[in-house]
């Protein structure tokens, strides 16, 4: 016979309460708590990059950049999330009574894993797509020289934006800078050898 286990439901504030001491990084699913697990050296480095570059174009402007230690509150989903890389645009607007966790970006980033490419590039989306201020999508391939990009239109619809190759340049529209997918992939080794299997 199968006895169901018992799943633990946890309020957002239970959530939050419990991420303040937690060891790790875990997202808020609607009650679930799912944790993060850890990024490649392929993902830190185009992390790293991107953060390093974007950020000093945009200094002196209305746009501010924060990367994965703050997190993402999407009330219409009731999702707690931390992106690899937010934008927003003049004063970030928090949960009320937090300041660990923001409601406004314009523009996020992820870069892709296989674990996760696929939640990233659906369910997710769709979640980040209720934020009223959200209008520019980067994600960006470990494995190659692939950057996929979704901007919204006045008349809110997503246009799609495919960048190939080492020299392409990324129009990050949003935040109006262009940065080379060569600067943003430097240092990063890709595999392209399969691993042998011994017998």
């Amino acid at each position: 016979m199968l006895v169901k286990t018992q799943q633990k439901f946890y309020t957002p504030d239970e959530y939050r309460q419990l991420e303040e001491t937690a060891e790790f990084k875990n997202e808020y699913r609607d009650g679930e708590i799912v944790q993060m697990t850890g990024g490649s050296i392929n993902h830190s480095r185009i992390i790293r990059n991107l953060s390093r570059i974007l950020g000093n174009s945009i200094e002196g402007t209305a746009f501010e950049l924060f990367h994965g230690d703050l997190r993402l509150w999407i009330p219409q989903y009731r999702r707690g999330t931390y992106p690899d890389v937010m934008a927003i645009e003049g004063a970030p607007v928090f949960t009320e009574g937090r300041n660990d966790e923001i409601l406004n970006p314009i523009m996020i980033v992820e870069v892709l894993s296989k674990s996760t490419q696929g939640f990233d590039r659906e369910d997710k989306f769709r979640f980040y797509r209720s934020i009223p201020q959200f209008r520019e999508y980067v994600l960006f391939s470990q494995s190659e020289f692939l950057v996929e990009q979704y901007i919204k239109t006045d008349s809110n619809q997503w246009l799609f934006q495919e960048y190939k190759g080492e020299a392409a340049i990324i129009s990050f529209t949003s935040v109006e800078v262009q940065i080379s997918a060569s600067a943003i992939y430097n240092k990063v080794v890709f595999e392209t050898e399969e691993i042998e299997v011994q017998e």
